[in-house]
């Protein structure tokens, strides 16, 4: 991330107030009158909202991150640019470059800056104006901000196009399911329907004790957060540690085959289901978390059931299942799970299935870890490029 201390001082030091306009008096909040799709878009703290059928700016600008609970965090932008006829809600200020500020060098200097030294709050940190204003930003001569912009710019280009790939790719095992096996909402190819709790042993739960406030280091034990399976792929750097001298509950340690399911959540997120494909030790489920056991014998591959039970329209009817108070989030409880209807194809088409995901699974890695190489690089030319080193 960018700070001030690595900044140097082969540009002058200038204050964010200093250098541009804050516009935030003309940005209003969607209110649910105006939640109606149109042709413009509107944007937050973190990027495009939706669209609406008005708009407010009319102008390229730059938008900073008020809140979002991530400042700090290394890899979460918190700036990004705009242009045309847009619509900001007032969780994000509204940058206007001042004369002799490139609107794309000022947007990458910002992107990635560890701004919480302007931080307030603590519950859900807040970058106010006055906070915004005092972030401290080197300024080149004019043609130096463009070649530096332009030169990030291209490196983002090949990022862009690494994600655009992997995006492609998760949209292919769908293709693949749907191309073997239908759509599971209408079933059109005539599959055997059983009740879940016909496949499993049981359902197991998860635990959640109180967890310090970071990943774990070393070899400690920790505790998965629900955005360990969110996205419907297993991500275990989604943990906190546990604090020491809390003894770990050693059954509910994550193994690889392990099928784990986001009981509780948001509408549009509960119902996630992960498979883990590898994971390092220790790592232990939370009690937001279910981990399904399948029977020995069973009918059912994992890897099968995990792109069964993530399948748009078959995650939707699960989701269904989900129950809560007004003010609190859904829980689909194990009894409604288990009476669910699961589509069984033949084994032995589950099985050339798994297969396909499995290669599609290492092409994703290999692109995954050459994204990660592209996010080094990019990070090594914006620490250079503000340092006067590019």
């Amino acid at each position: 991330m960018i700070s001030r201390d690595s900044i140097s001082n082969a540009y002058p030091i200038k204050r964010l107030g200093d250098v541009v306009e804050f516009l935030d008096s003309m940005r209003r909040p969607v209110t649910e009158s105006d939640r109606r799709a149109g042709q413009y878009p509107y944007y937050g703290a973190n990027g495009l909202q939706g669209t609406i059928d008005d708009f407010i700016f009319a102008e390229p600008l730059v938008l900073l991150a008020e809140d979002g609970g991530h400042f700090g965090t290394p890899g979460r932008g918190i700036a990004y640019c705009v242009s045309g006829k847009t619509w900001v809600n007032n969780h994000a200020h509204v940058l206007r470059p001042k004369a002799g500020i490139d609107l794309g060098f000022i947007c990458r200097v910002l992107e990635n800056y560890d701004v919480t030294p302007w931080v307030t709050g603590t519950t859900r940190g807040k970058l106010t104006q006055a906070g915004a204003c005092q972030i401290l930003v080197p300024v080149p001569p004019l043609s130096e901000q463009r070649r530096i912009a332009e030169i990030l710019d291209k490196a983002e280009a090949l990022r862009a196009k690494r994600r655009a790939a992997l995006a492609q790719l998760d949209m292919l095992t769908q293709s693949v399911f749907l191309d073997m096996f239908g759509d599971p909402a209408t079933n059109p190819k005539g599959w055997p329907r059983i009740q879940f709790a016909e496949l499993l042993t049981h359902i197991e739960s998860g635990w959640s004790p109180v967890c310090l406030d970071r990943p774990v280091a070393g070899n400690e034990w920790g505790v998965l957060k629900l955005g360990a399976v969110t996205r419907c792929k297993y991500d275990p750097a989604e943990n906190k540690a546990l604090p020491a001298g809390v003894e770990p509950d050693r059954m509910l340690e994550v193994k690889v085959g392990d099928l784990l399911f986001a009981r509780k959540n948001t509408y549009e997120l509960v119902a996630a289901c992960a498979l883990v494909r590898e994971t390092p030790p220790r790592l232990l489920m939370s009690d937001l978390i279910f981990r399904f056991r399948l029977r020995s014998l069973t009918d059912v591959s994992a890897a099968f059931l995990q792109q069964l039970l993530v399948y748009p329209t078959k995650r939707q009817s699960i989701q269904k299942l989900a129950s809560g108070s007004a003010g609190s989030m859904p829980n689909i409880s194990k009894a409604r799970l288990l009476s669910t209807l699961i589509e069984v194809p033949p084994l032995a088409l589950q099985c050339d299935f798994a297969k396909r995901v499995a290669s599609v699974e290492n092409l994703i890695t290999a692109h995954r870890n050459s994204l990660a190489e592209l996010d080094a690089l990019f990070a090594s030319l914006q620490h250079r490029a503000f340092r006067g080193e590019l």
